[in-house]
């Protein structure tokens, strides 16, 4: 895989930012869009744009075909059985409060118990604790160890018979832990509970296999994988999808509507309410078209390949504190002694590097850690080693910025 070259297909990249080359590292956040999207949005747009399902004439056509083709890609690309497990949604949050909504609000009660752990983003937090909070469910979260990883046995201690939902993030956002889902998934079913996994930093960087994994449910976002912001997808079993309610109502996800009761569209449609996110799922289906192309065993090579890089190098700056475990996504998070993680990102960004700085909505996380906030370079199949090199020498700027700290 060659970096250098798939950077060229990436417009944005080439450009300076304050006098210098952008290099951009933040796309944990979001990542930048290939050639190949962009066109595909702008052709939708210029050639057949319309609603879908309800038209018979063409453009209605193109445009349904284009939305639910989209929809078959995402099946194939993440192995899914069937379209009808595959709901569009406006991204890993939307799709994590559809399971919490609909799902458990309807099947859990006081007693029951819903598992996740320390590390997870808001989104795969907050929904559970509304959970909790009106069925009278009790919120349990697994252990860390030291390096920020899980382990095995903690999460056979913490899940019991009462324990009627596990969710857990498959890669950490903030520490890069590969989490063992598949492990956690067998544990989760032999005590009778469901797995719902957050993929929104696995997605776009690794082969995802949800029968293989054999979760009940995974959710991800388009804009981290080179998609457009604003769509993303959940996978559900199909026996559980089947069972639950929607909980946005109106046009699109009906069968037929009576004066006083009506009934919904079969599988996925159900859940898709209103006129959907069609040109993002377009753009979706384009950019699994691109990362297909390019080989996700190459990206996930490149990207461990580019972290191990990385704190090697950034070893080598005194006070610098890095957080995580060796073993990795492509993702590195750190403090620089006494510099506010936002004035590290501050310096970075007058040299034409954009990383992130902040709690990355993982305040509990962040706790676990003891800091209020750190800065994060994460990468993708764009980043290249200079990328690393001129981040080491920004940080060394930094720190001299700021001399008198140390």
């Amino acid at each position: 895989m060659n970096a250098k070259e798939i950077k060229k297909q990436f417009p944005i990249l080439d450009q300076n930012v304050n006098g210098n080359p952008l290099v951009y590292l933040d796309s944990a956040a979001t990542s930048q869009k290939p050639l190949k999207v962009i066109e595909a949005l702008d052709d939708y747009y210029r050639r057949y744009n319309s609603n879908v399902h309800r038209g018979v004439h063409t453009l209605g056509t193109l445009a349904t075909d284009g939305y639910e083709g989209a929809r078959e890609k995402v099946r194939n690309f993440i192995g899914a059985n069937s379209i009808e497990e595959i709901v569009f949604t406006r991204g890993t949050t939307t799709a994590l409060n559809l399971v919490a909504s609909s799902y458990a609000r309807a099947n859990l009660k006081e007693g029951d118990e819903i598992v996740i752990s320390m590390m997870e983003h808001h989104s795969n937090i907050i929904p559970w604790q509304q959970v909790a909070k009106v069925t009278g469910a009790t919120l349990k979260y697994f252990p860390l160890q030291p390096d920020g990883t899980l382990d095995l046995a903690e999460v056979e201690k913490t899940i019991t018979e009462n324990t009627k939902i596990v969710s857990v993030m498959h890669v950490s956002n903030v520490l890069g832990t590969i989490n063992p889902i598949k492990e956690i998934a067998e544990i989760a079913h032999r005590n009778g509970a469901i797995m719902v996994v957050d993929g929104a930093q696995s997605t776009p960087h690794m082969k995802v296999d949800v029968k293989d994994l054999d979760c009940d449910f995974f959710a991800f976002s388009g804009h981290k994988m080179g998609g457009p912001t604003g769509i993303g997808a959940l996978y559900g079993k199909k026996h559980l999808l089947e069972n639950m309610e929607p909980i946005e109502f109106g046009g699109e996800m009906i069968d037929f509507v009576g004066l006083q009761d009506s009934t919904w569209k079969e599988l996925p449609w159900k859940f898709e309410g209103g006129t959907p996110i069609i040109a993002g799922a377009i753009g979706l289906g384009a950019a699994i078209d691109f990362l297909e192309e390019v080989g996700l065993d190459n990206v996930l090579k490149h990207e461990h390949e580019l972290a191990e890089y990385a704190i090697e190098r950034l070893s080598e700056i005194d006070g610098l504190k890095i957080f995580g475990p060796k073993k990795r996504a492509g993702v590195v998070t750190f403090n620089l002694d006494d510099v506010h993680p936002h004035d590290v990102a501050t310096v970075l960004d007058a040299e034409g590097i954009a990383v992130r700085a902040g709690h990355h909505c993982a305040q509990p996380l962040m706790k676990w850690l003891e800091v209020t906030a750190t800065a994060r370079a994460s990468f993708y199949l764009y980043n290249t080693k200079e990328d690393v090199d001129a981040l080491v020498t920004g940080l060394v700027k930094t720190k001299e910025y700021f001399g008198d700290v140390f």
